[in-house]
């Protein structure tokens, strides 16, 4: 995916998040992590996430219950990625390298929306080339489109090629834990050390 199509499906869905009432920049008294966001989403942390099934690199299935244990850091996109994908992920993994020298634990977790190439064995192989606490995540052309709209995310196959073709895509981040769900997103612009800065300001007060 170029820089260009990935800028292109980020502006996409941040105007339909916004268009669509999802997006909202204000805070609330009311919310114990109002100090931390720089967006909020409206209709709370349902609106964006929710539970699936997927598969991980061993070929295990895994809920969200099982890989989102604590604050997480959740990223769709694909293996096959020439450079928006591996960047962002290994952002994250630098954010919470940083974070673990802070004690605090993050969670990362890579969601393909490509399981036609991705097999639990790529994933695998892509994922620990990255980072070893990223678990990567496939599933069939179903459940994958069930996670991605839950997250809000856009994807679609670009080019016809069978073997060869490239998948516009939105490149958030999310900023997920158990029993509170979405806390906030990151786009690919942000530094490893903002990042960490924000979810260690969100870890605080879970």
């Amino acid at each position: 995916m170029t820089r260009t199509a990935a800028f292109l499906a980020a502006a996409a869905v941040l105007l339909g998040l916004a268009i669509g009432g999802f997006l909202a920049v204000r805070e609330t008294s009311a919310d114990p992590f109002a100090k931390c966001r720089t967006s909020q989403v409206a209709g709370g942390a349902a609106a964006i996430g929710g539970p699936f099934t997927l598969t991980d690199g061993d070929g295990e299935r895994v809920s969200e219950t099982d890989v989102i244990t604590g604050p997480t850091l959740v990223y769709f996109g694909y293996s096959y990625c020439p450079d928006v994908c591996p960047m962002d992920l290994s952002r994250n993994a630098l954010a919470a390298q940083e974070l673990a020298e802070r004690d605090v634990k993050t969670g990362q977790v890579f969601v393909t929306i490509d399981p036609e190439r991705d097999t639990p064995e790529v994933v695998r192989d892509f994922t620990a080339a990255i980072d070893p606490g990223l678990v990567g995540l496939t599933g069939s052309p179903d459940e994958i489109a069930a996670a991605a709209k839950a997250y809000k995310v856009f994807y679609r196959r670009n080019g016809n090629d069978p073997e060869y073709y490239l998948m516009d895509h939105s490149t958030f981040t999310y900023l997920m834990a158990p029993q509170v769900g979405f806390l906030e997103f990151y786009a690919s612009e942000l530094d490893p050390s903002a990042v960490a800065e924000s979810v260690a300001c969100y870890a605080d007060r879970l």
